[in-house]
């Protein structure tokens, strides 16, 4: 069995699990992606070597069949509220080093998807992430619609990332492509897939999942931080404060990703107070 299978079938929580980051650089780069994706993709050595110092996380993405032309460059940055996304001009990869994304940035509307398929990293993003790609065509805008490479966490396949708002899902299915667009259309979280918002600690994230899911509350600004300080975490929603606390158990032992051997993975436990414990 595949690294997502495994991890479906034993029940391991998505939520907790978004990768880490507020600020994003997304790079159309149409050649084949390497399996490390920047750093072995053909891209200039300059360029690879500048990503390492802005201070953003750098996605590649490509969309087939989008015709001939400079490449699409997008900065983001992500905020609780939501956040900022632009386009930047750019006529070659090189000139998105002298690109500032506020002097420069063309505002658009999002949500940005992007789909991880990066088979060449885990064959997981390609067999799960190329089929929900494919449904979301026909709910997505083509413009806001990429494919991208990793974006962590192939046992969760198929992984999408909803930008600005740094939403991460997990194990979305072709046929939920309609309800999961809409969804994110609206600024609210499909919450069935939810792995957290990426600007948040793992803590806060579980604990963010467990109140939307305990409350029913899917609007994106309906939860926000008040206070992270160890295992408690206490979120303001539109019916007052909630205390969580989230505890770090161990988990079933899986590989992290196909072809490597298994390991305990670490889950997060998240009590809300005067509500049913919810494991997340």
């Amino acid at each position: 069995m595949s690294c997502s299978q495994l991890a479906s079938a034993a029940g391991l929580p998505l939520a907790g699990t978004a990768g880490r980051a507020e600020r994003w650089l997304l790079l159309e780069h149409r050649p084949p992606w390497g399996p490390d994706g920047t750093d072995d993709s053909g891209l200039p050595e300059a360029l690879v070597a500048w990503f390492r110092e802005i201070g953003s996380r750098v996605h590649l993405i490509r969309r087939p069949g989008r015709p001939q032309g400079p490449p699409l460059a997008f900065a983001a940055r992500t905020t609780e509220d939501g956040g900022s996304l632009v386009r930047l001009p750019i006529d070659r990869l090189e000139d998105v080093m002298d690109a500032d994304p506020v002097r420069d940035g063309l505002p658009v509307e999002g949500p940005l998807v992007l789909v991880c398929t990066h088979a060449r990293r885990d064959v997981c993003c390609g067999t799960y992430g190329v089929p929900v790609y494919n449904a979301l065509r026909r709910h997505v805008p083509s413009e806001l619609l990429w494919r991208s490479s990793h974006q962590g966490g192939h046992r969760f396949a198929a992984n999408v990332l909803a930008l600005p708002e740094a939403v991460q899902l997990g194990r979305v299915l072709p046929d939920a492509a309609d309800t999961v667009a809409r969804t994110l259309a609206e600024r609210r979280i499909p919450l069935p897939f939810y792995r957290g918002r990426t600007l948040h600690s793992p803590e806060v994230q579980a604990a963010d999942a467990a109140v939307r899911a305990a409350l029913e509350l899917d609007r994106l600004t309906d939860v926000r931080l008040l206070e992270h300080d160890g295992t408690r975490v206490v979120l303001a929603t539109p019916s007052g404060s909630v205390e969580v606390t989230v505890e770090e158990r161990e988990g079933p032992t899986l590989p992290a990703s196909c072809g490597k051997e298994g390991e305990p993975m670490r889950v997060l436990e998240a009590t809300l107070q005067g509500l049913e414990p919810a494991n997340t």
